[in-house]
């Protein structure tokens, strides 16, 4: 597995949404069909705010060696994100009717949990080189 894709790919993922849930939370809570009051707008830009910098942290890591022991405390949390993000949205989803932005966030967060399972569980961080 390409680790430098996915930790640029979830970076700006991740970037693009804290940045948005950081100045626009009134845009972002009307398009879930949530009032936005002054306490939920700035828990909103509070989440921005851990998605920006968990973003920076993907960012900054992803010249680096990620799999198995190395680099694990960030594997690890990204899968720890990922993977409990995909469960709330999950169950959200069962319980109401579908939404489709949310369902392209639930399947962006499943894609996400399933490949830093991978890094944290089953990749060695070393990429083999065949010699013949």
């Amino acid at each position: 597995m390409n680790t430098k894709i996915l930790m640029t790919s979830s970076s700006l993922v991740l970037g693009s949404a804290g940045v948005f849930a950081l100045f626009a939370p009134d845009v972002l809570l009307s398009a879930l069909g949530s009032a936005a009051t002054g306490t939920l707008s700035m828990l909103v830009q509070l989440m921005g705010a851990l998605y920006f910098s968990l973003a920076l942290m993907n960012w900054t890591a992803k010249d680096s060696t990620i799999g198995g022991v190395y680099a694990r405390p960030v594997s690890l949390a990204n899968f720890g994100h990922f993977l409990t993000g995909m469960l709330v949205l999950l169950r959200y989803e069962l319980s109401t009717e579908m939404n489709l932005s949310l369902l392209t966030a639930l399947v962006v967060y499943a894609i996400y949990a399933v490949c830093f399972y991978w890094l944290v569980f089953r990749s060695t961080g070393v990429k083999s080189s065949s010699r013949t």
